[in-house]
């Protein structure tokens, strides 16, 4: 019996020490939250007058995850609060770049050019009368485009890869203003966008999109050895089909990248089989490249979006913060040992090696988890719940060491007590923890955000409570109990803490 009670003993010490050891060998500290880290936290809203799919806000949740994860940031949330999507990223190092790419609402069109623009003029008003509106381009104003505008295979010259007879801008559209990116998002219609990549210097009409972005499988920046940035893209097996039935019907003629109301460029097909994927370039930055790439690999939002709120915090207000934390916690531990020593003595240095113990253990699970796919963060909600749950793992303490007060008044032992008191108080803690594990629980399906944090490691620290009460605590003070040195010191002694007279020992 004494030798079981050792190795419980011996054995969960161990299990603590080493998750904490393993932790600290491996050079791993608990990943941050962006409260302690610092970093940057946005709410998006979607855009008023649009109709949002069922659906749509999820998968958005979904496309904005992917996005982060390929920026590599770590500890970062994407999660709905009602119809708004709150974005957390801890320690991002340039807020304002990965607000603009995990953000971006832009879809990728290939539509084919149908022809060019003159600069938009706009209407002059009637005396006497306000301006009008911009207009923008009817659905069916491609149709009244005469040839002569239009670029046809027949007007390109597959010698030299260029136009020979470049169209003559279609003067009817210069009352027309361009698209903006707002407005670019039906692909079954036509737009009119400025040239942002200077390749034709003037207006585009583009036809509705043979394609997406959804038929590229993989996409890469690149450097090509003239030091210009492109996007290497493959297909997917029913992009390329989709792809090359374009490219074939469109053989010699441009077909243009539209990305949410930007033209990226607009290439002419010189194949009609893109089996082996395909280049996109234009006056790329790095920059650029890189968010177009992230674009086309994790998709589009379904859903347009705006921000709603946004908020920076520094590493210098994190680092406070947890300093502020860790001061709260360690002053609050210290005066609690100080009372549990004081009021019961021996067994008051039973709680300070339990919560040392539990301690080394939650650490270590934090930080394994923090490094794990799990990606657990600590931020200052998770420190209050783990500071509260101090509190509950000295209250499963007080409710043993009280009991082991009532089985002396009815003039048991201590060697008789420590055993006989744990099995009804055991019961007691076991209701308690389960009430607030449950709590734990609940507050945690039903919460986001730092709330979140809060009820998880308040659930995780009970759940251990449990475990360590049984295989800890329970051994540590029955082998205590049994030995006369420790049960009749003379100011240390249990006996002294549960008021229990020496001589019963005797």
């Amino acid at each position: 019996m004494k030798r079981g009670l050792w190795v419980s003993v011996v054995l969960t010490t161990l299990v603590c020490l080493g998750v904490f050891g393993g932790v600290v060998l491996g050079k791993w500290t608990p990943r941050r939250g962006l409260d302690l880290a610092g970093g940057l936290s946005v709410v998006f809203t979607p855009t008023k007058g649009q109709h949002i799919p069922p659906g749509a806000l999820t998968a958005a949740v979904g496309v904005m995850s992917a996005r982060v994860n390929g920026l590599g940031v770590s500890g970062a949330t994407v999660q709905t609060q009602g119809n708004d999507i709150v974005v957390q990223l801890p320690g991002v190092k340039d807020p304002a770049k990965a607000l603009a790419e995990i953000g971006s609402t832009a879809q990728l069109y290939f539509r084919p050019v149908i022809c060019a623009a003159p600069a938009y003029s706009p209407p002059v008003p009637a005396k006497g009368q306000k301006a009008a509106a911009p207009l923008y381009i009817p659905s069916d104003i491609a149709k009244s485009v005469p040839p002569t505008s239009l670029f046809t295979a027949a007007g390109f010259n597959a010698t030299t890869n260029a136009y020979t007879n470049f169209p003559q801008p279609f003067p009817n559209l210069s009352k027309y203003a361009s698209n903006t990116s707002k407005q670019d998002i039906k692909p079954n219609i036509p737009v009119l966008l400025d040239d942002t990549s200077d390749e034709y210097g003037v207006r585009l009409l583009l036809g509705p999109a043979v394609a997406t972005g959804v038929i590229v499988g993989s996409a890469n920046a690149n450097v090509t050895s003239a030091g210009q940035w492109v996007v290497n893209a493959s297909l997917t097996g029913s992009g390329t089909a989709i792809f090359n039935a374009a490219a074939t019907k469109y053989y010699h003629q441009p077909l243009a990248n539209d990305l949410g109301g930007a033209l990226i460029d607009a290439p002419v097909l010189l194949a009609t089989d893109y089996s082996t994927g395909l280049q996109i370039s234009g006056n790329f930055t790095q920059d650029f490249a890189n968010r177009l790439s992230l674009v086309l690999n994790y998709g589009a939002l379904p859903v347009q979006l705006e921000q709603l709120n946004t908020q920076i915090v520094s590493p210098t207000l994190g680092s406070s913060n947890l300093r502020a934390g860790l001061l709260a916690g360690l002053v609050g531990l210290v005066l609690v040992m100080l009372y549990m020593i004081l009021y019961y003595r021996a067994l008051g240095i039973v709680v300070l090696l339990g919560l040392l113990t539990t301690g080394a253990l939650i650490y270590g699970l934090i930080a394994a988890l923090g490094h794990s796919g799990f990606g657990l963060t600590l931020d200052l909600s998770g420190i209050t719940g783990l500071i509260v749950s101090v509190g509950i793992t000295v209250d499963s303490y007080v409710v043993y060491f009280e009991r082991l007060k009532d089985e002396i008044r009815a003039g048991r032992t201590i060697r008789s007590s420590v055993d006989r008191g744990f099995k009804s108080a055991y019961r007691t803690v076991l209701s308690a923890d389960a009430v607030s594990f449950l709590g734990a629980l609940v507050l945690w399906l039903l919460s986001i955000g730092s709330v979140k944090g809060f009820a998880f490691f308040l659930g995780l620290s009970t759940l251990i409570d449990v475990a360590t009460a049984y295989l800890f605590t329970r051994p540590f003070v029955i082998l205590l109990g049994r030995n006369k040195i420790v049960t009749d010191a003379r100011f240390i002694g249990i006996a002294r803490g549960l008021v229990a007279p020496v001589a019963a020992e005797g």
